[in-house]
């Protein structure tokens, strides 16, 4: 009986190992805005493919703060294909733009974050610049 038990923790071990295995690389994990107007379009997309040989399933996508959107993928992506996550910021806020965005998944690394960064300028111009 123990032989029987040692036999099939191991043929499950070896099973286990040759999993397929869903697998997400991001072009790039920063988006950098840069210098933006107040008021302007504050979506950019994070794009990405699914390098592994399962389907990769987007469970949620998170900012860090209220004022940074972020939009999921419908459905799961399958081996090779490409998707886009889309973030929107609120430019109405002036200031630099410093957040993060988690992406959770079933892939081989299932939290993932991605960041945004940039500035806001203001519409008016500053008390020096008037002088």
């Amino acid at each position: 009986m123990k032989k029987l038990a040692l036999i099939a923790l191991v043929a499950f071990i070896g099973f286990s190992a040759n999993a397929q295995q869903a697998k997400i690389s991001f072009k790039t994990d920063t988006v950098d805005y840069g210098s933006i107007a107040k008021g302007s379009d504050g979506v950019r997309v994070f794009e990405f493919t699914n390098t592994g040989d399962a389907p990769l399933i987007i469970s949620d996508v998170k900012s860090s703060c209220g004022c940074t959107v972020p939009k999921k993928p419908d459905g799961p992506i399958a081996p090779g294909a490409t998707s886009s996550i889309e973030v929107k910021y609120d430019t109405n806020r002036v200031g630099p733009i410093r957040k993060t965005v988690t992406v959770y998944s079933n892939a081989s690394e299932p939290m993932v974050a991605l960041k945004i960064k940039g500035e806001v300028m203001s519409d008016s111009s500053s008390v020096l610049e008037k002088s």
